[in-house]
């Protein structure tokens, strides 16, 4: 037989093997705690009791696996992944290499994280180690390559994850890091003189005379000028980055068919990684992440919270999304399968819980899972149960394709240099997720310099660094018939974190046809904590309407071309506070407040009308849904009072059964999703 032949016949018999399922329900599971093979066989006849299609498995186990150097044990868990192939259930496996085994900190002290002040920290706590450091990296890859060589090729394998929570685990402050940061900006700006220029070195008498004399510049510290934070970050983000695509390269050679998945919470506070180098390289072909809304049921504020953490998570990617953790721990009764609900119309196509089972030891041993600490199912394991039967009568209708015609700008070095600004680039990015997530438009966040920008309207939310590349697409995209709002503390700096000496905003200001000054503080700054602001009411004209906000802070504009369509009214004189600049076919914004609901909601709701952005399904304030095809919608009450909802002709529920005549009415946390006649 032709050798094309054959490996077409394997490429479809493995893709038909990860396909087959479009929607995936199951569980973390942790059989490394005891390795009791009669115990785990209980536990998969309760998984298959309850149709559970997926299974992760590994994470945060390296030496369950290598328990000394260079001895690996995978004898017993090749029998947990024999089980699970017998009883149907795919595997996500993880592949652990953080934390690092206790042997190998002990063996390479430089391994160790050590704190700002010089001390070295004992890894007593999960991911206490220092990626960057080359015997780390040597170690983590050769226990990447023995696990997927062994399991590659396992009928069990639905996947593998590559690491667990990058962004998170503290910054080491260590000597090695120290010289790794130099080698950095060696190869980054070659020479002294160019190094001084973008740190602005003349301030203070901090002029570096050569590359030895660099130090670590500390966030949120009066250690670091704003300049070389950045690029201290920027360094930390390229070694963690570079690291995953090692492993993913390991990986790849030894499973070239197998899909990658990882849990991706870059935006941890204690490191904040730029993930957009990972998402846009098309490596990672399943993006993931814990989803964890909160406990509770009746508000959403924490649902739309961890919704817009599948969206920075998924940039552009047009894969289905993983949600590789789901909430169990903290989960009320219904808030697990409203939240399961609700993924379904971001992309998810799983639904993994976290946790199994409650622990019986370390951090998390309080933390409740499906299965009560003496293995009884509880009321968590039925809930997830009821997802799983649920899923299995819409599956072949999802996972679902968004279809953005809303862009949300996000910048990882904005969001390192507006730390500390009051209104910080996240929380902006935020505020525009939440416009979309009210009215049901779907929407993609974008890194501008990687994007197409095939987007009717790109919001850009508090976007501080403005370097080249990102002007000159926010410029082509307006001047090809775009349209684009900004919003305060948007190119503020350049690419060094230096502020503009230029007009701004800067490299866009003939852009948006304004001059952007100082800014006013509406109430003094809290002299107790030198931190927080209180926001003064303020009061916004607007198109004949009359709004109130609240701010901080807002810019002062002179136009230059661009109309004013909004005043600020309430304070000492009128301050334009909304601009719009025709500019090539296209038409630039910009609105001197932070992101938030006040004008933007008004603003916005203009532009889907001028633009003709296409709505989601007429509802009921309170209920989500998404037109998933042209015949099938989906639809959520996430309130706690029953909704009517009117539809344009008779129709199936496939959940429910129920035949509906143009309405339909839906009970509190309930989902429905129906087929048109």
């Amino acid at each position: 037989m032709n050798n094309k032949i054959i490996v077409f016949i394997i490429a479809f018999i493995f893709c038909t093997r990860i396909s087959a399922q479009n929607l995936y329900v199951g569980t973390n599971y942790h059989p490394h705690d005891d390795k009791n093979l009669e115990k785990i066989k209980k536990d998969i006849s309760l998984m298959k009791d309850a149709n559970f299609k997926v299974v992760r498995m590994g994470h945060l186990a390296w030496d369950s696996y290598e328990p000394t150097e260079g001895n690996f044990d995978f004898g017993w868990f090749d029998s947990v992944m024999d089980m699970m192939n017998k009883a149907g259930i795919k595997v996500i496996l993880d592949i652990a290499i953080r934390p690092a085994p206790i042997w190998l900190h002990h063996k390479y002290p430089s391994i160790d994280v050590v704190d700002a002040n010089g001390y070295r920290m004992y890894p007593n706590h999960r991911y206490m180690e220092d990626v960057g450091d080359p015997m780390y990296q040597k170690y983590a890859l050769r226990f990447a390559n023995e696990i997927s060589r062994r399991y590659a090729n396992h009928p069990a394998l639905l996947a593998f994850g590559i690491d667990n929570e990058s962004g998170d685990g503290p910054i080491s402050y260590s000597e090695t890091v120290r010289q790794r940061f130099i080698s950095w900006l060696q190869n980054k700006y070659i020479s002294v003189d160019k190094l001084n220029a973008a740190w602005a070195g003349q301030r203070w008498s901090r002029r570096i005379g050569n590359f030895e004399e660099i130090g670590l510049p500390i966030s949120g510290s009066i250690i670091g000028a704003p300049e070389r934070i950045l690029d201290f970050r920027r360094f930390i983000s390229d070694e963690v980055n570079g690291m995953l695509f090692k492993v993913i390269e390991v990986v790849n050679r030894n499973a070239p068919k197998a899909l990658l998945n990882t849990n991706a919470w870059y935006y941890s506070p204690l490191k904040y990684i730029n993930y957009a180098d990972i998402a846009y390289s098309g490596k990672m072909t399943r993006e993931g992440c814990g989803f964890y809304p909160g406990a509770s049921l009746t508000s959403n504020w924490g649902l739309m919270d961890a919704l817009f953490g599948i969206s920075r998570i998924q940039f552009e990617s047009k894969n289905p999304f993983w949600c590789s953790e789901f909430t169990t721990m903290t989960a009320v009764p219904g808030s697990i399968r409203k939240s399961a609900y609700a993924t379904l119309m971001y992309g998810n196509q799983m639904i993994c819980g976290w946790t199994w089972q409650s622990m019986h030891g370390g951090e998390e041993q309080y933390l409740e899972g499906m299965l009560d600490w003496d293995g009884i199912p509880n009321r968590k394991y039925d809930e997830y149960k009821q997802i799983a039967s649920e899923f299995k009568k819409i599956s072949k209708f999802f996972p679902y394709k968004l279809k953005p015609e809303v862009g949300m700008a996000f910048s990882f070095p904005s969001q390192i240099a507006s730390a500390s600004f009051p209104e910080q680039h996240q929380s902006q990015l935020q505020s525009c997720f939440n416009l979309c997530y009210y009215r049901n438009l779907d929407s993609r966040i974008v890194d501008i310099s990687k994007s197409h920008l095939n987007y009717k309207l790109l919001f850009v939310p508090g976007l501080a660094v403005m370097d080249s590349v990102t002007a000159d697409k926010i410029r082509k995209y307006v001047s090809d018939g775009g349209t684009v709002v900004m919003t305060s503390n948007s190119a503020i700096v350049d690419e060094t974190g230096k502020v503009f000496s230029s007009t701004r905003p800067g490299r866009l200001s003939d852009v948006f046809g304004i001059r952007v000054a100082n800014y006013e503080e509406t109430e003094a700054l809290n002299e107790l904590s030198r931190k927080s602001y209180t926001g003064k009411k303020l009061e916004i004209s607007y198109k004949g309407q009359f709004l109130d906000t609240e701010s901080s802070r807002f810019d002062v504009i002179y136009t230059k071309g661009a109309n004013v369509l909004a005043n600020l009214t309430s304070l000492d004189k009128d301050y334009p506070i909304v601009t719009c600049n025709k500019y090539g076919k296209g038409q630039a914004y910009y609105v001197g407040l932070p992101a938030n609901k006040g004008i933007l909601d008004f603003l916005f709701d203009d532009l889907i009308k001028e633009l003709s952005i296409k709505k989601g399904p007429e509802v009921a304030k309170g209920v989500m849904a998404r037109y998933i095809d042209n015949k099938h919608i989906l639809y959520l009450n996430t309130s706690n009072e029953k909704k009517l909802i009117m539809i344009p002709t008779k129709a199936k529920g496939l959940l429910s059964g129920r035949h509906y005549d143009n309405a339909i009415q839906l009970e509190p946390f309930e989902p429905e999703f129906i087929e048109l006649e």
